[in-house]
């Protein structure tokens, strides 16, 4: 039986990890793409509660349609949901996203934020994201999320809990496995950079490294960066 399925983002509609999960989706359900209309990477579980939101239909090409909101990831998933569709979806997809979210990122992410409003709303949802910084290897991630579709369909999700998925960036065959992981506490070292505009004024910068933390055996840090799909609970 096919599936009914709203896929979202949080890097808006002109993403190809998008157009490249839809294309892999639509063997198996009917889909429904509901996006932000620009990036908002970053923005965690925000929602737009001080102006109207305003939702656009857009035909991209042949069978690729998608609506267009002026708000975040979850805002989408709540209008998708409660407006856009008829029926409520069986799954909601998140992603996929062309960076990983692993360890303390996931706090601050729209793609694993619009999932888990998925979650609160009652139905299953993944998060998905790709482990990679140039030349993302897509097409995998998505077969890739189209086996784990396959395989989930067959156990009953426990209440309030999405699924993050985070897939090495290389080519499927490249992928040694899939395992089930926990959430690392490995996390950005951040600072701000100083600068000064035309007018010797300030403005700050926020840039950082990812530390990685010792000893953490199978969390999704360490298991991603050994060429293994991390899948892990949260709740």
């Amino acid at each position: 039986m096919r599936k009914k399925i709203l896929l979202t983002n949080d890097d808006g509609v002109y993403s190809e990890g998008l157009r490249v999960m839809w294309e892999h989706l639509r063997k198996v359900g009917d889909i429904c793409v509901v996006v932000p209309e620009t990036e908002k990477s970053a923005v965690a579980h925000a929602i737009n509660l001080f102006a109207p939101l305003k939702i656009r239909h857009i035909r991209m090409e042949k069978g690729f349609e998608v609506y267009v909101v002026n708000g975040t990831p979850v805002d989408c998933v709540k209008i998708g949901v409660n407006s856009i569709l008829k029926t409520k979806p069986d799954i909601i997809i998140s992603g996929i996203n062309p960076y990983s979210n692993l360890g303390m990122d996931i706090l601050y992410s729209g793609t694993v934020s619009a999932a888990a409003e998925g979650a609160i709303l009652g139905i299953p949802s993944l998060s998905v994201s790709l482990n990679g910084y140039k030349n993302f290897n897509f097409p995998s991630a998505a077969a890739v999320t189209l086996e784990i579709i396959k395989k989930t369909g067959k156990i009953a999700f426990p209440r309030d809990t999405i699924l993050n998925i985070n897939i090495p960036d290389m080519p499927l065959s490249e992928i040694k496995g899939i395992r089930l992981t926990y959430q690392s506490e490995a996390r950005f070292e951040e600072e701000y950079e100083e600068r000064k505009d035309p007018r010797g004024g300030s403005y700050f910068w926020l840039k950082g490294i990812f530390r990685a933390v010792d000893g953490e055996k199978g969390s999704d840090v360490e298991t991603v960066k050994n060429g293994y799909v991390s899948i892990t609970p949260l709740h």
